[in-house]
């Protein structure tokens, strides 16, 4: 089997941690190019890899027809032109979550992804999560009945991400803990429950915590250090009720939260049962027989999820089949986000 050409543009933890390292398990791919911004974070990633070209400019890279698919793993706001170039030049494009900083944006991408005829896969890596597809499955099959709410809850203690860099700076991340956690929690709650057409949204944000860069206490920084010359004008806290044509949804999400421990779960309830995620994790199941209350814990193997993603991804450009992260699968997560930004500033519930 000849070897798909692929390219990672952005160097960054997730590039290094779970793409390149996903992208070297697969017989079936090898990573021609790493490109970066900061060159010598290129030529670093480059040393993950066995004869990788390190670039600064993913626009030397377009031009080469061996390469079939790319991985784009840079801040929010460059996932839209990047992706847009590289389906333009022929690529097919794996776009890290959120699909971009904007609901606008990512539509302008699936719009180039049709036009092309290229495939277009987002990072929601929750989709190819074993317990999320068990949990799936079980909605499917009645094991809960009726679904009539669900709850998601993505809060942790003073956590907020690179103070002052890149995630704080609306201009580059388009928000704050809901686009950067939020859109996991969303995209899941939407894809086990089977896409149920959304209604009506009411949220509201809140950004106090961070506001003085230099008095913001924590105890540890991911994406740090801080930089106090930064700009922190994102939220820190989010709140949201979503009605759809199925089940009702509430979502409750901190980076930071002047309560000292963290609460990252999903609670599915139907009227023969419910099951609650814990996020990362395995779930476990509540319901009733014969009279008795019944708890059940499943234990399984879980699968690699990134592993499971960036496989997935292969196989869609080698058949032209679109996967279950395919833009068109997941820009509802992405008009749903918008809608609580924009309720939360118009201070009103925004119907879709």
């Amino acid at each position: 089997m000849t070897s798909l050409k692929v390219a990672v543009i952005g160097c960054g933890t997730i590039a290094r941690t779970q793409h390149i390292p996903a992208y070297n398990r697969n017989e079936a791919a090898e990573i021609k190019y790493v490109i970066d911004v900061d060159l010598q974070r290129a030529r670093s990633a480059a040393e993950l890899c066995d004869g990788a070209i390190p670039l600064a400019d993913y626009r030397e890279m377009l031009a080469d027809e061996e390469v079939a698919a790319v991985s784009v793993c840079t801040p929010n706001a460059e996932h839209a032109p990047i992706a847009i170039d590289c389906l333009r030049a022929g690529k097919h494009v794996l776009c890290e979550k959120p699909a971009a900083a904007t609901a606008q944006d990512a539509r302008r991408m699936q719009e180039e992804a049709r036009r092309s005829g290229r495939m277009l896969s987002i990072g929601v890596v929750n989709r190819f999560n074993s317990s999320v597809n068990r949990i799936k499955a079980m909605i499917e099959q009645g094991e809960l009945g009726r679904l009539y709410h669900i709850y998601g809850s993505f809060r942790a203690h003073r956590s907020i991400p690179g103070l002052g860099g890149p995630f704080t700076t609306k201009a580059l991340s388009g928000g704050g803990v809901l686009i950067d956690w939020g859109v996991h929690f969303l995209d899941l709650i939407l894809y086990a429950s089977g896409r149920p057409q959304v209604r009506t949204v009411s949220g509201a944000t809140h950004g106090w915590l961070g506001r003085d860069l230099k008095e913001y206490a924590y105890v540890d920084m991911w994406a740090g250090p801080p930089r106090y010359d930064g700009v922190y004008d994102v939220e820190d806290f989010v709140t949201a009720f979503i009605r759809t044509s199925g089940p009702t949804i509430t979502l409750n999400g901190a980076w930071a939260q002047n309560i000292g421990e963290s609460a990252m779960f999903v609670e599915f309830l139907g009227d023969k049962g419910g099951v609650k995620l814990d996020y990362g994790g395995g779930f476990t199941y509540y319901t009733s027989r014969d009279g008795a209350l019944l708890e059940v814990k499943p234990s399984f193997r879980s699968v690699n999820a990134f592993q499971e993603e960036i496989d997935s991804f292969l196989d869609s450009v080698r058949s032209g089949v679109p996967n279950r992260a395919h833009i068109d699968e997941t820009i509802a997560t992405s008009e749903v986000m918008e809608a609580i930004y924009q309720s939360a500033a118009q201070g009103k519930e925004v119907r879709l």
